[in-house]
């Protein structure tokens, strides 16, 4: 019997929420300066160059052993997939989506990456779930629809189709970097923050938009690392220790922050909608925490590399050339081994 610690997966999942949310507010005070497009560029940029900046920090003074594993050449593939779904496609099918529609429709739409990206790991990528998580991922939803103005009718435009490629854009990419997720979240949520960061810029420039101010743009890179880079970065640890549909479920209450804090900002007075939203994210949220998971299971031999201690899944011999301490990186060997422990669909548990 295996004694299972707590998962810090959904600490991490619920954090990257809170972080993206309370960005909502304060990108809508920028947008009074700048153009939409651009915003979207510069924030994506501070993302990416401030966490580079980081990388390059820690792997200079605390070494390679200390730190995290580095994407391998077959990471390149799958990150390479992510990044062209969700940091160049995706943004340019919800940019047109949203000429042809109405702002508070396509936030009702935005609501369908947390389902298709469920979907997908369900049922493309064979991602394990049972009626409790299906359920919570179902309250989670609702109220996500019903912050978003559920209520009022929607028609499915030719802009409408976009916005839903968009989501599906993004779906992919939340499955195809759970595929990486061993490897280093920095390293990860920096390169997507910077092509998706260029390719916004590009796109902005193309229609017309221009840099606003210096200081304009300094909030925006600064947010952009806060509330995107630090934000993406806590999304894929929680995808390492959750798997893509929890990990999604969890970001999907990031609308309720950010409305929750745009009250505070605004002074807005909430509807009767707002309570009842977050009631429903609150229950699903609950069913997803209090979830638990466990059966005999069987671990194939796998090798790879990332960081880890040697816990009852890490009982593995050092070469000469391994690191000392612990926690380290270094490749490794799991040998086939059949327990029975508590455990979520994370990266040693793909069955």
């Amino acid at each position: 019997m295996v004694v299972e610690k707590p998962s810090l997966g959904p600490v991490y999942g619920l954090l990257a929420a809170v972080l993206f949310g309370i960005s909502t507010p304060f990108a809508k005070i920028l947008l009074d300066h700048t153009g939409p497009v651009m915003l979207a560029g510069l924030l994506y940029l501070g993302s990416g160059l401030g966490l580079g900046a980081w990388r390059m920090f820690t792997r200079a003074t605390r070494g390679k052993a200390q730190g995290e594993a580095g994407l391998g050449r077959g990471d390149w593939p799958w990150l390479g997939g992510a990044i062209l779904c969700g940091g160049v496609l995706a943004p340019v099918l919800l940019l047109f989506g949203l000429r042809e529609m109405d702002a508070s429709s396509g936030s009702l739409l935005l609501n369908l990456e947390a389902v298709f990206t469920a979907l997908l790991a369900w049922f493309l990528f064979r991602e394990n779930f049972d009626r409790r998580i299906f359920a919570g991922m179902v309250a989670i939803l609702a109220g996500a629809v019903l912050l978003a103005g559920g209520s009022r009718g929607l028609s499915w435009s030719p802009g409408a189709f976009l916005i839903a490629g968009a989501c599906l854009g993004w779906a992919f990419d939340n499955n195809l970097t759970r595929r990486v997720a061993a490897a280093d979240p920095v390293q990860i949520a920096g390169l997507k923050g910077a092509v998706a960061g260029v390719v916004n810029l590009i796109l902005a420039f193309a229609l017309g938009e221009r840099f606003p101010s210096a200081a304009v743009i300094g909030a925006a890179l600064v947010l952009g690392l806060v509330c995107y880079g630090v934000s993406l970065t806590c999304f894929v640890l929680a995808l390492r220790h959750l798997g893509t549909a929890r990990t999604g479920a969890y970001f999907s209450t990031a609308p309720f922050v950010g409305a929750g804090l745009s009250l505070l900002i605004f002074w807005e007075m909430p509807g009767g909608m707002f309570w009842l939203a977050g009631g429903l994210m609150a229950l699903g949220v609950w069913w997803h925490l209090s979830e638990h998971h466990e059966h005999v299971h069987t671990h194939e031999p796998l090798e790879h590399s990332h960081r880890h201690v040697h816990d009852d899944h890490h009982q593995h011999s050092h070469q000469p050339g391994d690191p000392p301490g612990e926690p380290h990186v270094h490749h490794h060997v799991h040998t086939r081994l059949t327990h029975r422990h508590p455990h979520y669909p994370d990266i040693h548990h793909r069955h």
